[in-house]
């Protein structure tokens, strides 16, 4: 029955929440953007005119349906302390698809011989059909959310992606501080004492806005002294760039592109849904009852229509709501940020942004993202399967590795090629290294869930899911023999590389024989015994 209340659009508290919200997303635009033009040197054009305006738009959307959730809800229970549910680009998905998806996409069309504009344009539309297909993925899985995470011991669902945050979000963020320390290393520490130390900021400000303002006044007064070892960029001229996010096919032409990627996309759409039932619980635990199958339902339509607009990073429901209530925002700091985000994307103003604002400045946020996920992945599980948690950082740690040797600014492809098909003592240690990060999500999934098993006891289970892992490793969803990571029928590779993917598959198989053969050992022990 509803309670006719008087709702308030704006509150002090709304602005501070918005404020909040809106650097939370501008950083992650920030790495993407800076990833893909900085690093793999993609035309700038096409990101901000291509991919930007559909990406905001999937947060314009999102925030507009959870602001009228939250507002319905309070007008159902007579409250008037009701905080929306905040929504934004997530930040570990939307660094692996910059590092792990298009940036590598962008090289091998390149290396196919198109130009850049050209492989440019591809690596969108590859984009926008990962995007599409991460929410199909989340919509059909938004009614069975439960169902995984009944299947999927939480160590392995936290434990892959803080494997994802702890090396993609952590450490490759904190390596932009320290090229300007002088300005990360500041910011980075007001990050730390305002959010991880928890003391108060002036004026009751968000942690984040102040390390955002103490990072850009240093960049800018000590960039043209001199004091930043050469690494200071003058702004450049403001530009108005307009684009409106229309709905195209166009993301139908990438879909054979995106095949060889499934290894990384479907897990990234499967791991925002079960964030999405943690963040309904939390939200749940801090007094305001949104209905699970809701909230994924706008995560899934929002990350969809993203895609058919030409976005390329997904949507998702923040795990900080019980924060932004803590800060007195109710239901306008999400209308706020989803009116700044996504007209920033048609206008160009984000854009702009970015340019304006160093990485330096905006890696510390990322950084503290990366160590609460971190951090919640231990909290959120029992103890006693903390080392299933750490065993499944290791195949994100060898995909980080690969990440920096496979940059043709350290190593040149031809002999990074050569390299990892050397033979000389066996296998190349970088072949090694490369095939474990390779579907790494699914990899840390694997190892987690069965040495939980382990841990309690099951060792048929962990037998079985060892299996599984081979079943994977076969077609290379995971341990993939390619370089690029690529999914495959193992009898079309070179002799070579199905030695590879035997030695692998093999290697889950035996020890799933040895699992099977000690259980049946300790089995008859204890009917001996009694």
């Amino acid at each position: 029955m509803s309670v006719t209340v008087r709702e308030r659009w704006i509150s002090p508290g709304d602005l501070n929440g918005f404020l909040g919200l809106v650097v939370d997303n501008l950083s992650v635009m920030a790495f993407l953007a800076t990833a893909l033009i900085g690093i793999f040197g993609f035309p700038a054009d096409i990101v901000f005119l291509r991919m930007f305006p559909g990406t905001t738009f999937g947060v314009l959307l999102g925030n507009l349906a959870y602001t009228a959730m939250a507002r319905r809800l309070a007008r159902q229970t007579g409250r008037t302390d009701v905080t929306a549910m905040p929504l934004g680009l997530d930040a570990p998905t939307s660094i692996g698809m910059a590092l792990l998806v298009l940036g590598p996409a962008f090289l091998q069309f390149k290396q196919a011989g198109l130009d850049p504009q050209a492989a440019g344009l591809a690596t969108w539309r590859l984009g926008m059909a990962s995007l599409v297909i991460m929410g199909v993925l989340k919509f059909v899985l938004s009614s069975f959310g439960g169902m995984v995470q009944r299947h999927v011991p939480r160590a392995g669902l936290l434990g892959s992606i803080a494997g994802i945050a702890l090396v993609l979000m952590g450490f490759l963020p904190l390596v932009e501080i320290l090229k300007q320390p002088l300005v990360g290393f500041a910011g980075l520490g007001v990050v730390l004492y305002a959010l991880v130390a928890r003391a108060r900021m002036p004026w009751n400000l968000p942690g984040v806005l102040v390390a955002f303002v103490v990072g850009a006044l240093l960049y800018y007064v000590l960039g043209p002294l001199g004091w930043l070892g050469g690494g200071y960029q003058p702004p450049a001229a403001w530009q108005w760039r307009f684009a409106m996010p229309l709905p195209t096919l166009q993301w139908i032409d990438g879909l054979g592109a995106a095949v060889p990627y499934l290894p990384l996309i479907l897990p990234f759409g499967l791991l925002m849904v079960v964030g999405g039932i943690n963040v309904t619980e939390s939200a749940r635990a801090a007094g305001d009852e949104y209905r699970t199958r809701d909230i994924l339902l706008v995560e899934a339509l929002a990350t969809l229509v993203a895609g058919f607009c030409g976005g390329v990073a997904q949507t998702t429901p923040y795990i900080g709501q019980p924060s932004y209530k803590a800060m007195g925002a109710g239901t306008g700091y999400t209308l706020l940020t989803g009116l700044f985000i996504g007209l920033g994307g048609v206008f160009g103003y984000l854009s702009n942004l970015v340019e304006l604002i160093p990485l330096s400045v905006l890696a510390p946020i990322l950084v503290f993202v990366a160590i609460g996920i971190t951090v919640q992945a231990f909290e959120a599980t029992p103890m006693r399967y903390a080392p299933a948690v750490v065993f499944s950082f290791f195949p994100a740690i060898a995909r980080m590795v690969t990440i920096k040797l496979s940059d043709p600014t350290y190593v040149a492809p031809d002999h990074f090629a050569a390299l990892y098909a050397d033979r000389v003592h066996g296998f190349s240690e970088l072949a090694i290294i490369t095939v474990l990060g390779n579907g790494f999500i699914i990899t840390s999934m694997v190892w987690a869930s069965f040495v939980v098993a382990l841990i309690d006891g099951k060792a048929l289970r962990a037998a079985l899911i060892l299996l599984v892992g081979a079943g994977l490793s076969v077609f290379g969803v995971i341990h993939s023999a390619e370089l690029s990571g690529g999914i495959y029928l193992p009898w079309q590779l070179d002799a070579a590389s199905r030695e590879l993917v035997w030695q692998f598959a093999g290697a889950y198989a035996a020890l799933a024989v040895v699992l099977v053969a000690l259980s049946v050992s300790a089995s008859s022990r204890q009917a001996d015994a009694v």
